[in-house]
């Protein structure tokens, strides 16, 4: 990770180096080179991930994995072949939900394509790993796997607790029998398993190039314009259309103790988790009079207007849980529209899933100070 962000850091020096002042240095460094910089950044953890997931799903284990977990899957109203699914949304709810078409059972299929993305995925890491370096940046490395570990079991519940609400209300049926062919457990292929990483790994700096590439470019616009260049970095980031915006959704946020800045981050995310960290190092870098900041530190030093800090302990600890929660994927509702061959399941979806982690959040913020 150091030395991915060395080489952008370079990166972005060699651009200012070579190009003259102006709106198109700006974009190339505090843009594109930012953004698509500190989502890359994160691709050792994610490969990290994918390596152990190949090793699960290449022995063999995962069929037995399915048939153990039935009788407790069962108690959410959850189908035994829910499992490979739920887990693979580990990884992408995108191959979760399509996964899902091995359940016979229609209603069965569909709960588990509305929970599958309350399993945190991968693009969640990114907003995991910066906010728990802002929360505790003293703490032993045990402490901050803890912490992620407790937001995956967070998200298991949910996704748990959901599946029985939605099978006792909406897709009421009787669970169906499991029966299951157990394939033999094998060593696990090496070559298989780097294949497997490979592939996610070009999926992953697909999106960073594609999708996170674009939102950068489109976000510095948005964060850039109209100029306002008699005003100092702050007040012109908040005079821009996406400070304007920003500030439109903050009354809203602002009791789960989020400015709007973070707003923007939340608005920016909607198109994929990840572009979170992307957009806010493209906010503060903008604002900020040393923009080679690392975003942790920039976090730290965030205030309110009066001073309060921004990233208090409890601020933190509600914006990952909303991130736990909150369906922000257009891929993955792209998706589900395909696999339910409707618009109405993916914007029920987000429905639930945005007034969820809304709820929850705010529920962890107020009760916090109170």
């Amino acid at each position: 990770m150091d030395a991915i962000d060395g080489l952008f850091a370079n990166l972005s020096g060699w651009a200012k180096s070579v190009l003259p002042a102006g709106d198109l240095r700006d974009l190339l460094t505090d843009g594109i080179i930012a953004g698509v910089g500190a989502v890359v950044i994160f691709l050792p953890q994610i490969l990290i991930l994918f390596f152990f997931i190949g090793l699960l799903q290449d022995t063999g284990y995962m069929a037995r994995a399915a048939f153990i977990m039935d009788r407790l899957m069962s108690k959410a109203g959850l189908h035994g072949k829910s499992f490979i699914p739920l887990l693979s949304s580990f990884a992408c709810a995108i191959p979760g939900v399509m996964a899902a078409r091995a359940i016979e059972s229609p209603k069965d299929r569909l709960t588990t394509i509305l929970v599958a993305p309350l399993m945190s995925c991968s693009a969640r890491l990114p907003v995991y790993t910066i906010i728990i370096a802002v929360l505790i940046p003293g703490a032993f490395a045990w402490q901050k796997a803890g912490l992620i570990l407790g937001l995956y079991l967070v998200g298991i519940f949910g996704a748990f607790a959901m599946a029985w609400l939605f099978k006792k209300t909406l897709l009421r049926s009787e669970t169906p029998v499991f029966i299951m062919e157990l394939p033999p457990y094998r060593l696990p292929l090496f070559k298989d398993v780097m294949l497997h990483m490979w592939e996610r790994a070009v999926v992953f700096l697909k999106r960073a190039g594609t999708v996170i590439f674009g939102l950068s470019i489109i976000l510095w616009g948005l964060m850039s314009y109209p100029k306002h260049d008699y005003l100092v970095p702050s007040e012109a980031l908040k005079q821009s259309f996406a400070g304007q915006a920003g500030i439109l959704l903050e009354p809203v946020i602002k009791p789960l103790g989020y400015d709007w800045r973070i707003g923007i981050g939340l608005i920016g995310s909607f198109a994929a988790r990840e572009v979170f960290v992307s957009t806010m190092n493209i906010v503060f870098n903008i604002e900020s009079d040393a923009p080679d900041t690392h975003l942790r530190e920039a976090f730290r030093k965030a205030t309110w207007p009066d001073g309060r800090l921004l990233f208090t302990p409890l601020t933190c600890i509600s914006l990952m849980i909303f991130y736990v929660f909150a369906m922000q994927c257009m891929s993955t509702v792209a998706v589900v529209r395909r696999e339910t061959n409707s618009w109405r399941w993916p914007l029920f979806q987000i429905a639930y899933m945005t007034g969820l982690a809304y709820f929850i959040s705010l529920l962890v913020y107020q009760g916090g100070l109170w």
